[in-house]
């Protein structure tokens, strides 16, 4: 059975706030306005969709994001997705294997910067760099 809009958005939201944590969650909530509100609509609808399938768990979709963001070279929303990685399980070793491997197909700098932000994200947690 096919899940309504409500449902997904439902769900994506879940996974948003499952990631990015409660203040993260209410933060968005408390900034949604009539301009940016079916933009992220849309952003929870494409979470619910496919956050919640089965044939990845959230760590490996959490550092494929990572990956994807390095290359892309968005730096807001990797800094987001990195924390949301280590809320999903995934650990610093793991977060600076793709780093390491992003040298490779994205470049020295899409690699340090994305470095600049793990190393960041990982002193506020009080994680050993």
């Amino acid at each position: 059975m096919a899940l309504t809009i409500d449902e997904l958005r439902a769900r994506g939201l879940a996974v948003m706030q499952a990631f990015a944590g409660d203040d993260y969650a209410a933060k968005r909530a408390a900034s949604t306005n009539d301009f940016n509100r079916d933009l992220r609509a849309l952003s929870e609808l494409a979470m619910g969709s496919v956050w919640t399938r089965p044939e990845l768990d959230r760590a490996t979709r959490s550092l494929v994001t990572v990956a994807m963001l390095t290359a892309l070279g968005r730096h807001h929303e990797l800094a987001i997705h990195m924390e949301g990685a280590l809320n999903n399980g995934c650990t610093p070793s793991a977060i600076k294997e793709v780093v390491l491997q992003s040298v490779i197909y994205c470049g020295f700098p899409a690699a340090n910067e994305a470095s600049r932000i793990a190393e960041e994200i990982f002193r506020k947690r009080g994680i050993a760099v």
